[in-house]
């Protein structure tokens, strides 16, 4: 019966006692290890610091994405108007032609205010810039 009792309880003793030692040992001279350095030391090599700013990674990401818009947007101006060119006179050809330039030309317009937005807002949540709120 003592063995039955020591088979079942000893695991749960030793797991539990491992867990403590586990989680005590980074608190031993933890005072003089600033939490920064933890961060750091999980960033990759090349990796930008910033979030925001000029070289953080929203605006990085902002220019591509508006960039591949804007290239895509001119592609279909183009696109359109090779299409109202070879329509021929024919009345709904020319209607998806003219449909196809004026979408194209939303779609710049679009791009070109998301760019404006995207600026605006984080200019105003970068501390670097001194401007906006800082937070």
């Amino acid at each position: 019966m003592v063995k039955n009792v020591i088979r079942t309880i000893l695991p749960s003793v030793l797991t539990a006692a491992l867990t403590l030692v586990i989680m005590a040992a980074p608190l031993v001279g933890a005072s003089d290890v600033p939490i920064q350095n933890g961060a750091e030391s999980a960033r990759g090599d090349g990796q930008t610091t910033d979030l925001f700013g000029q070289t953080g990674i929203f605006k990085t990401i902002t220019n591509v994405l508006l960039f591949v818009l804007g290239a895509v947007s001119v592609i279909m101006i183009i696109i359109g108007g090779l299409r109202y060119v070879i329509s021929g006179g024919n009345s709904s050809a020319v209607t998806a032609a003219k449909n196809t330039i004026l979408y194209a030309i939303v779609g710049v317009v679009v791009a070109l205010l998301a760019y404006a937005i995207i600026n605006f807002v984080l200019t105003s949540f970068s501390a670097t810039d001194g401007g906006g709120t800082n937070v």
